[in-house]
């Protein structure tokens, strides 16, 4: 009975977190359940670092969730490198040179302050075109679908650089803020300052000031990336991951013959900080919903039991990056062949940066044909709450 009623989106949340390029995998899942749910949408909203890029162009979006993920779909495709980051040879060796003076300068020349291998100034410029602001920044779609009830909040989370906190920017009416060890909330108006900031990957790319204070990707401090969307009322969280899950027999094949190269260590920590953290997460939200089905509901208090879906690739995207690799812009392949990425079988601090259209569409492609293969499992979820609310 619960499969043909109405499709019910109340306490319905998103959360995107991090990946740099692999934020694509996101969009392709997503267009393929919204393809299949014509009438779905997510009052709440989170993201963090790439997962931020899709939160907001999502959270601003005035059409169907169908048509908003075809324009991301296509705000994907059009993306370059040179539309994110400089990639011209003189701005790459300048900062390259610039790392090495602050390296063995011993402090001589502060006044010529090292910022970031990249510039991104481009992809700055590029979301200011593709969302619809205002002379500030601000997108006013995101307050529209607040005030027609499309949309209960919209958080994009950061790293503050000079307080070390995980600080969660949120735009919603009627929403109560948090604060606990380390991480805080802020309401404000999103713009596009509070994406770039959210995006900012360390030492790749240059932080980003916000107010007085300057800040960095989402993923470093956000220790509970699933919080954000519970402190807003999210009784079901569906969540997109772009790590690849290996098999043991997989997990215990070495990547790299010898001493691991930088990109090697650089690809372990990065997983650690934007990857792993969701599924840690996942598992201590799993463990706290059976320990809340055994108690009554007098006994839960003000605790509730959270559906979890999380959809995840079914193929290594650091592996596909390789494949793709010799197209990359040859400065910035200079740079990334002498980091070893070469060297690893699985070069994932490539498939961060690599946004170029031919990976991109692979990524959304597998998105794509990994939601359809889950489709028993999104159909389950969807069918949770008609379930609970079904006469």
């Amino acid at each position: 009975m619960s499969r043909f009623a109405p499709l019910d989106c109340s306490g319905l949340a998103l959360v995107l977190g991090g990946g740099g390029a692999r934020g694509a995998y996101q969009v392709g899942v997503l267009r393929a359940i919204a393809r299949r749910y014509p009438g779905l949408s997510f009052p709440i909203l989170t993201g963090v670092s790439a997962g931020g890029v899709n939160t907001a162009h999502i959270a601003s979006s005035r059409g169907t969730l169908q048509t908003t993920l075809d324009d991301l779909v296509r705000l994907w495709l059009s993306l370059t490198p040179d539309q994110v980051y400089r990639v011209d040879p003189w701005t790459l060796s300048s900062n390259a040179a610039r790392w090495g003076w602050r390296l063995f300068g011993g402090g001589l020349g502060e006044a010529e302050r090292i910022r970031s291998l990249v510039d991104t100034a481009p992809l700055r410029e590029f979301l200011r075109r593709a969302f619809v602001t205002d002379e500030d920044g601000t997108m006013p779609g995101i307050q529209a679908n607040i005030a027609s009830g499309k949309l209960i909040a919209a958080a994009l989370s950061a790293t503050d650089y000079s307080t070390s906190q995980s600080v969660t920017w949120v735009q919603g009416e009627s929403i109560e803020l948090w604060e606990r060890p380390q991480r805080k909330s802020i309401r404000t108006r999103l713009t596009v300052d509070h994406v770039m900031a959210s995006t900012a990957l360390p030492l790749l790319f240059p932080a980003v000031q916000v107010g007085r204070d300057w800040y960095g990707d989402g993923g470093i401090r956000l220790t509970a990336p699933l919080s954000p969307a519970v402190h807003l009322g999210a009784s079901r969280i569906l969540t997109i991951s772009t790590r690849y899950d290996r098999s043991r027999l997989e997990a215990d094949q070495p990547q790299v013959p010898g001493y691991p190269p930088p990109a090697q260590v650089l690809g372990v920590l990065y997983n650690a900080i934007f990857l792993d953290l969701i599924d840690q997460d996942v598992a201590r939200m799993e463990r706290a919903n059976r320990l809340l089905e055994r108690l009554t509901e007098a006994q839960r208090g003000t605790m509730r039991v959270i559906d979890i879906l999380v959809i995840r690739p079914s193929q290594d995207l650091g592996r596909i990056a390789r494949e793709y690799e010799p197209r990359l812009p040859k400065g910035f392949r200079f740079l990334t062949r002498g980091l070893g990425t070469r060297r690893t079988t699985s070069p994932d601090i490539l498939s961060l940066v690599m946004f170029q259209e031919d990976y991109l569409r692979r990524l959304i492609e597998l998105g794509e044909a990994d939601a359809e293969a889950e489709s028993d499992r999104i159909q389950k979820f969807m069918d949770s709450r008609r379930e609970l609310t079904a006469a």
